[in-house]
C-alpha cells in the first residue's frame, strides 16, 4: 500500500477517561465518541452521543465502567443543544485515571495545578493584554463544534522510511489555533507495555484557520509504520485534531494538562488505523 484516504470522525473525547475533553456549563462532559453504559456482562462500550455526569465512577486504568448518563445526546442536535456553551474541564482533571504528564521537562508539576472550568473563549491566556486583540471573543457552541469535517490521505515516501500526512479541514472554529498528534500503540495501554506520552504529529503540528474554518495541515514523519515488534518507537495508530484553549503550541509536548484541560479532541479516526502500511528505519 503506497496511499490511503481517511475521513476523520467528529468527537469530544481523547481516552475513555475523563469520559469528554469538553464540558457544559453545569460541569457536566459533553461525550461524543466511546459511550461507556451498563450492559448483562457489567459495560457496553460503543460509539454514541451522551452527557456524563463529573460524579461517575472511575475505574483503574486500563478499565472500563458504566458512566453515570445524565442524558442522551441527540445525533440532530436542537436548539438547546446547540446553544450550549463550550467549557473546559477544571483542574485537576476530574474522573481521570490516565498516569500521565503531557511536558515533563517543561511542566513537571501539572498535575498539581488547581484552576475552575473556563468557557472556552474566557480561558485565561498567560499574559494576555485587552490591547493586543485576541480572536477568539465569543462563545463556542456545542453547534459550531460538531461542524468540523476533516480528510486525510498518507501515502509512503523516501523509498518506504517516511511517510507524509496530508489533511484538508472545514468546519473549524474560525482564526484559531488548532494542533495535530498522533496516538501510537501503547501510548493509551495499561501497565506494563504502557502507557506512553502521545506526541505531535510533526514539530511544529500547530496551524490556523481561516476566517471560515478552513484549513490544511501537512507532516512527514520518519518510519511511523514500523512492522510490529520491530525496534524503535511503536507504530501510529490514531491521528487527533486538537483545539488548543490557550492558543500556544508546546514544542515536543501535546499540551501542559491535557485531556480537556488545555487541549480537546475535536476530530480522530474511530479506531486503531495504519495496519496497511509498513515503514522501516533507515
Amino acid at each position: 500500500m503506497r496511499k490511503q484516504s481517511y475521513e476523520l470522525s467528529l468527537t469530544t473525547q481523547g481516552p475513555t477517561y475523563p469520559p469528554s475533553e469538553v464540558m457544559d456549563g453545569n460541569g457536566d462532559f459533553i461525550v461524543i465518541g466511546m459511550v461507556n453504559r451498563p450492559s448483562p456482562d457489567g459495560v457496553r462500550t460503543s460509539w454514541g452521543r451522551a452527557i456524563v455526569s463529573s460524579k461517575s465512577e472511575v475505574p483503574p486504568h486500563g478499565r472500563n465502567v458504566p458512566y453515570t448518563i445524565v442524558r442522551e445526546l441527540p445525533e440532530r442536535l436542537g436548539q438547546r443543544d446547540s446553544d450550549t456553551v463550550l467549557h473546559t474541564l477544571p483542574l485537576p482533571l476530574p474522573v481521570n485515571n490516565y498516569p500521565m504528564l503531557f511536558a515533563p521537562e517543561q511542566r513537571p508539576d501539572a498535575h498539581e495545578v488547581e484552576r475552575p472550568s473556563y468557557p472556552f473563549h474566557r480561558v485565561p491566556i498567560p499574559d494576555l493584554r485587552p490591547e493586543d486583540g485576541r480572536r477568539v471573543d465569543e462563545p463556542i457552541t456545542l453547534g459550531q463544534w460538531v461542524q468540523a469535517e476533516g480528510g486525510l490521505d498518507v501515502s509512503l515516501a523516501g523509498a518506504g522510511h517516511e511517510a507524509e500526512f496530508a489533511f484538508e479541514f472545514t468546519g473549524l472554529i474560525p482564526q484559531s489555533m488548532y494542533t495535530v498528534m498522533s496516538l501510537r500503540t501503547y501510548d493509551l495501554a495499561p501497565a506494563p507495555m504502557g502507557p506512553h506520552r502521545p506526541g505531535p504529529l510533526g514539530i511544529p503540528n500547530v496551524f490556523m484557520t481561516d476566517r471560515r474554518g478552513n484549513a490544511q495541515y501537512h507532516a512527514k514523519l520518519p518510519n511511523p509504520f514500523p512492522a510490529p515488534g520491530a525496534p524503535g518507537p511503536e507504530r501510529i495508530v490514531n491521528i487527533v485534531l486538537l483545539w488548543m484553549s490557550y492558543q500556544q503550541n508546546y514544542g515536543g509536548a501535546i499540551g501542559f494538562y491535557g485531556l480537556g484541560g488545555d487541549i480537546h479532541a475535536q476530530l480522530k479516526l474511530q479506531e486503531a488505523s495504519f495496519s496497511e502500511f509498513v515503514t522501516t528505519a533507515r
